[in-house]
């Protein structure tokens, strides 16, 4: 066995390493697939990533879970003042600022479960794919077409506008090491006071929502 230092062995402190290396050049994002907010701002994100040479960390995670640990209210129990006010004119005026399209109101089914298509996403980060356009036409299928984000045959259509054969990652979605994925981002979003999607760090600052984009452009100086 290798000799140890500090407990720990070289190998292990390797890894930590290279996580520590590749975090600092990145963007981290932690998001869910059926969210408002990560729609709006995820196009510009893409570009702030392009313009400062940063990857992005893609951490789709379960949002209802890490609300449960926050103290927020759930949607349903939410006045119709805050829904009308906060999903509804805030997502309007950001589409109109981004230039972005967005229906008009709330997608019928924003209330299914949100486990499939946030493990398809974790799929094609574990399968390679191009990751930035799925999450993109997941969002954008959601919030400008009404797709069912529970439904396997709208998720195979999102597959496909992604330019991505869905099957291989819809078939990967119920694997152990896919939800051991979708576990653990969600632990550490709880771990690191993550409270909604999307949240973004940059070398360890952490910027929540997508309102917080062109703090995240002065920070990198783009």
């Amino acid at each position: 066995m290798p000799p140890m230092r500090n407990g720990r062995t070289p190998c292990a402190a390797h890894s930590r390493t290279t996580d520590r290396i590749r975090t600092l050049s990145s963007i981290e994002y932690f998001y869910a697939g059926y969210s408002a907010f990560a729609y709006l701002g995820h196009e510009e994100l893409l570009r702030i990533a392009r313009a400062s040479g940063r990857k992005i960390d893609h951490k789709p995670f379960d949002l209802r879970k890490l609300l449960t640990t926050t103290g927020a209210q759930p949607f349903a129990a939410r006045s119709n003042a805050h829904k009308d006010y906060f999903f509804g004119r805030e997502i309007e005026r950001w589409a109109a600022y981004r230039g972005i399209p967005v229906m008009t109101g709330t997608p019928r089914y924003h209330a299914h479960d949100i486990t499939l298509s946030n493990c398809m996403l974790i799929a094609g980060l574990v399968q390679v794919v191009d990751i930035d356009k799925l999450a993109h036409e997941m969002l954008r299928a959601h919030w400008v077409d009404d797709f069912d984000l529970d439904n396997p045959d709208d998720l195979r259509r999102i597959g496909h506008r992604a330019g991505v054969d869905p099957a291989p990652l819809l078939g990967a979605a119920g694997s152990e090491e896919v939800q051991r994925i979708y576990r653990q981002n969600t632990e550490e979003a709880i771990d690191r006071s993550i409270f909604g999607s999307p949240t973004y760090f940059v070398d360890g600052d952490m910027f929540y929502g997508q309102d917080r984009l062109e703090l995240i452009a002065h920070t990198l100086k783009i």
